[in-house]
C-alpha cells in the first residue's frame, strides 16, 4: 500500500504538469490583472499540501520565460524527483531555470545534479557550501572547527517565481512531507501565492541571492566530476527522469479524481485571488556583518520586530519552534504590559520533528507561562488532519504523524504573515528568512481562523496541562534532558 501511494503520487505530478487539463487562466491573465490594480497585490493563501503542489504544477507547466527557485530542502524522494523532471521539461520547452538550494541538507548524489545542470537553460547553485556539495569529511569538521558562525548560516527561504509574474513562498519545501504524501511524518503547513506589486521586491531578493559570493556555481565545487560527465550519461539521465514521471504502474482512483477536476480546482484558486495592500520582508545574504558571534538580526528580524510592537489588542502565532532569543522576553514582556492579548501554537514533544529545538522550548516553557503567555502544543494526531489532508483516508490505517511547520502571525485581526520565519533565534540571527506582510481584513482573518483552528481542544493541548496528557517514550524524554544539558540555545 505504501508503495502504491508513493507511484500515485508520481502520477499526479506527471499528470498535473502536463496540458491535459486546461484552466481557464493563464500567467498571461494575471500579468493583464496587475495593470488594473495598481499599487496592490494578488494573494491567495495555500492551507492544504495537495493544494499547493497543484498550484505549484500549473504554474511550472504554465511558464513560458523562465522560472527561479530558491530552497532551504529539496529532497531526492518522490515529489524532489519530479519536481526536478517538470523543471526539465520546462527547460527542454525553452524555459530558463535558475536554482538555489541551501548546502547545508542535500541528499543529491553529485553527480545527480551535474546531470540536470547539463541542459543548457537549467542552472544550478549552491549556497554557503560548508557541509555537503563537494565537501569532504575532513573538511566538513575543519569549517566547523574554523568558521562555526559561517557554518551554522543556512538560507531558509523558500520561493519560486514564475515568469517574473507570480510566485508561491512560504513554510514548504519540496519534499513528500510538505504535501502530506510521506507515510510517517507530514508537515502542517502554509505558503502564500503572489502577484502584482511584490513580485519586483520577491524578484529583487532572489536576483541578490544569485549574484552573491554565497551562491556557488557546481562547476565550481564539482570541478573534477564536471569533466567526468558524458553525453551519454546526460540523456540516459534525462530518459530516466522522463521514464520515472511516466510510470503507470499501481494508478490509484484517488489520483484519477484529482486529475480529472485539475482545471476546476486551478480556477477556484486563481478566482479567489484577493488584490490587497502587501509587501515582501526578506534578508540579504548572509544575514548581518556579524563574522564571529552567533548574534546580530537581519532585516527580517527587524521587520517583524516593528510589525509586532504596532499590535493593540491581540497577537497570534503559529510556529515549529518556541525559542526566545536575546532580548525576546523583555519585548514580549511591554506588550503584555499594554494589554496585548498573545498566543502561540507551536509543536508538542509528541508532534516535534526537532529534539534539539524542543529542549531549549522546553527549557524556557514555565517563564514563557509565567510571563502571560497563551500557549498550545500541536498534537502529533490532531483532527484537523482529515480536513487539511486530501488524502486522509488512503493514509488514515497509517496514522503519520501531522506536525506544525507553518510560521505565520496575525495582528490585530488586520495584518497577517506567512513566511519562513520561526521564533528562534536561528531565524533571528543566522539563518535568511523572508515572508510576505498582508494588510487586510479579510486574509488575516481567514489565516487567525486557521491558527485558532489549530490551537482548538481536538488539535492542541494547553501547554499547562500537555505534559501529563502526552504519551511519550522514556527515549524521547531522555533525549530532550540530554539535549537540555547542552548551550545549544543561540544555535536553536
Amino acid at each position: 500500500m505504501k508503495y502504491q501511494l508513493l507511484k500515485s503520487c508520481c502520477l499526479l505530478l506527471f499528470f498535473l504538469f502536463t496540458p491535459n487539463c486546461q484552466s481557464a487562466y493563464t500567467l498571461k491573465t494575471l500579468e493583464a490583472s496587475v495593470s488594473q490594480h495598481p499599487g496592490k497585490s494578488a494573494i491567495y493563501i495555500l492551507e492544504k499540501g495537495e493544494e499547493s503542489l497543484l498550484a505549484r504544477a500549473w504554474l511550472v507547466e504554465s511558464a513560458k520565460i523562465s522560472i527561479d527557485v530558491q530552497y532551504f530542502i529539496w529532497s531526492t524522494d518522490n515529489i524532489g524527483t519530479l519536481a526536478s523532471e517538470a523543471l526539465l521539461t520546462a527547460a527542454e520547452r525553452g524555459v530558463k531555470v535558475r536554482v538555489i538550494v541551501d548546502d547545508l541538507m542535500i541528499d543529491a548524489d553529485p553527480e545527480t545534479i551535474l546531470l540536470l545542470s547539463a541542459h543548457p537553460n537549467i542552472h544550478i547553485k549552491i549556497y554557503n557550501p560548508k557541509h555537503s556539495v563537494g565537501i569532504g569529511f575532513l573538511q566538513q569538521l575543519w569549517n566547523l572547527l574554523t568558521d562555526f558562525r559561517s557554518a551554522n548560516q543556512r538560507m531558509h527561504d523558500k520561493l519560486v517565481i514564475y515568469d517574473q509574474t507570480v510566485a508561491i513562498t512560504g513554510g514548504r519545501n519540496m519534499a513528500d512531507e510538505y504535501f502530506d504524501y510521506d507515510h510517517t511524518y507530514n508537515f502542517r503547513d502554509r505558503d502564500v501565492i503572489a502577484a502584482g506589486d511584490v513580485i519586483p521586491t520577491i524578484q529583487k531578493s532572489f536576483n541578490n541571492f544569485w549574484h552573491s559570493p554565497l551562491s556557488v556555481t557546481l562547476a565550481s565545487l564539482l570541478i573534477e566530476k564536471q569533466m567526468s560527465i558524458t553525453p551519454a550519461a546526460i540523456t540516459n539521465y534525462t530518459e530516466w527522469l522522463h521514464n520515472y514521471a511516466l510510470d503507470t504502474d499501481n494508478y490509484a482512483p484517488e489520483v484519477r479524481a484529482a486529475i480529472s477536476d485539475m482545471s476546476v480546482r486551478i480556477d477556484g484558486i486563481l478566482s479567489k485571488l484577493q488584490w490587497v495592500d502587501a509587501y515582501y520582508i526578506h534578508d540579504l545574504p548572509g544575514k548581518n556583518n556579524n563574522i564571529t558571534q552567533l548574534d546580530g538580526g537581519g532585516l527580517s528580524t527587524t521587520s517583524l520586530i516593528n510589525l509586532l510592537s504596532k499590535a493593540k489588542n491581540s497577537i497570534l502565532i503559529e510556529s515549529p519552534y518556541l525559542i526566545m532569543p536575546a532580548g525576546g522576553f523583555d519585548f514580549f514582556s511591554e506588550l503584555l504590559d499594554k494589554g496585548v492579548e498573545i498566543s502561540i501554537v507551536t509543536n508538542s514533544l509528541a508532534s516535534t520533528d526537532n529534539l534539539q529545538a524542543y529542549s531549549g522550548y522546553d527549557k524556557q516553557k514555565q517563564k514563557l507561562l509565567d510571563l502571560g503567555l497563551k500557549i498550545y502544543e500541536f498534537k502529533p494526531n490532531p483532527a484537523i488532519a482529515k480536513t487539511l489532508i486530501d488524502r486522509y483516508r488512503a493514509m488514515e490505517k497509517s496514522a503519520p504523524i501531522f506536525a506544525i511547520h507553518a510560521k505565520s502571525l496575525v495582528i490585530d485581526g488586520n495584518t497577517a504573515f506567512i513566511g519562513t520565519f520561526n521564533f528562534d533565534p536561528r531565524s533571528a540571527n543566522l539563518n535568511t528568512e523572508a515572508g510576505i506582510v498582508i494588510h487586510d481584513d479579510e486574509i488575516a482573518r481567514l489565516v487567525e481562523q486557521a491558527i485558532k483552528q489549530d490551537m482548538a481542544p481536538g488539535n492542541s493541548w494547553n501547554a499547562n496541562e500537555s505534559e501529563q496528557l502526552q504519551n511519550v517514550g522514556f527515549i524521547k524524554k531522555l533525549k530532550v534532558i540530554f539535549w537540555g544539558m547542552l548551550p545549544l540555545e543561540p544555535i536553536l
